[in-house]
């Protein structure tokens, strides 16, 4: 088997691998990764269902999709869904249940970054309505439509590293707010999902895992101003050359694509399952008080804590108010 890296890209990934038969559901497939992710499937084969707030942004965004499954015989077509609007997100739901055709994959791919304290409809925090809720409820909705033997992909980030959840005090209703500080507990959110929904799922064979697509420079960057995001690049940089090390190099789309990719069709269910993803492999566990790179790999221990991602499932259902 081949042994991928940090710039393996989608099409080597996927090298010689027909997916036909195959039906995925990626959400944010109206810029980036999720475009990328959507193309490569259908290139080889695989039938996808692209979810995307903005449908008109979405049709225009994924004129490229369309042509790769044309050509490799394979259907897309985009739904409605809006993550930082419960109603939609159920809207959407019970479109895809009352339809009833079955998922071999789903890959939770959108999310926002680092955005000023904004609240979804619900109320919730931007960033852990959006990132966390929205797909918990999605999701969980249509958990009976993924196969027996399928698979939940949940993408995360490095950004964990900022922060744990707060169980507590999710919405920052207590506590000052700080754009990174609740992105890295939606992205903590993102990995104790997938730990848990995967220990409630597994015994049919459906597997979840959590993957972190590496630094490209995509939308999600948008809300973080003009010299934000150079900032945090400067800073990043300045941490690599104390310690000796090269400056940091963004990934391409198709590199970024690529774990999510691997963990969805390629990786065993076994190996993954569970587990956090990145560069195309099963991180290793890092322990929350050792300092780490912005850039270096490695999951905290916290974000894999089976207790914990229990807690955060009631806290959730409490939050939805919805029982899964």
């Amino acid at each position: 088997m081949s042994v991928f890296g940090a710039k393996s890209t989608t099409e080597e990934v996927l090298a010689g691998v027909n997916l036909k038969g195959q039906r995925i559901l990626v959400t944010g497939v109206s810029a980036g990764l999720g475009v990328e992710t959507a193309r490569a499937l259908v290139a080889h084969g695989a039938d996808v269902v692209g979810a995307a707030r903005d449908l008109k942004k979405a049709e225009g965004a994924t004129a490229e999709v369309r042509e790769a499954a044309a050509a490799s015989g394979a259907q897309f077509e985009l739904v409605e869904l809006d993550l930082a609007d419960l109603a939609s997100v159920r809207a959407c739901a019970d479109a895809l249940l009352a339809r009833g055709e079955s998922f071999d994959v789903v890959i939770a791919n959108a999310g926002v970054m680092a955005t000023p304290q904004w609240r979804t409809k619900d109320g919730f925090d931007m960033q852990f309505g959006t990132n966390h809720l929205g797909h918990f409820v999605l999701v969980n909705r249509i958990a009976p439509l993924i196969k027996d033997g399928g698979r939940f992909v949940s993408l995360a980030s490095s950004g964990h590293r900022f922060s744990d959840v707060d169980l507590e005090d999710p919405n920052f209703d207590h506590t000052e707010y700080a754009p990174f500080a609740a992105y890295g507990r939606s992205k903590t959110a993102n990995i104790l999902f997938a730990v848990e929904f995967d220990r409630r799922h597994k015994h049919r064979g459906v597997r979840a895992t959590a993957v972190h697509p590496g630094g490209i420079y995509t939308e999600l960057a948008r809300h973080m101003g003009d010299g934000g995001l150079q900032q945090l690049l400067d800073s990043v940089n300045q941490a690599l050359a104390d310690q000796g090390q090269p400056p940091f190099e963004f990934k391409t789309v198709p590199q970024g694509s690529a774990t999510s990719v691997w963990a969805g069709v390629i990786a065993s269910g076994e190996e993954v399952g569970g587990k956090y993803c990145e560069n195309c492999h099963v991180s290793r566990e890092v322990d929350d008080d050792v300092v780490i790179t912005p850039v270096s790999e490695g999951v905290r221990h916290y974000a894999l804590n089976a207790e914990r991602a229990k807690a955060l499932w009631t806290k959730s259902e409490e939050m939805v108010g919805e029982s899964f």
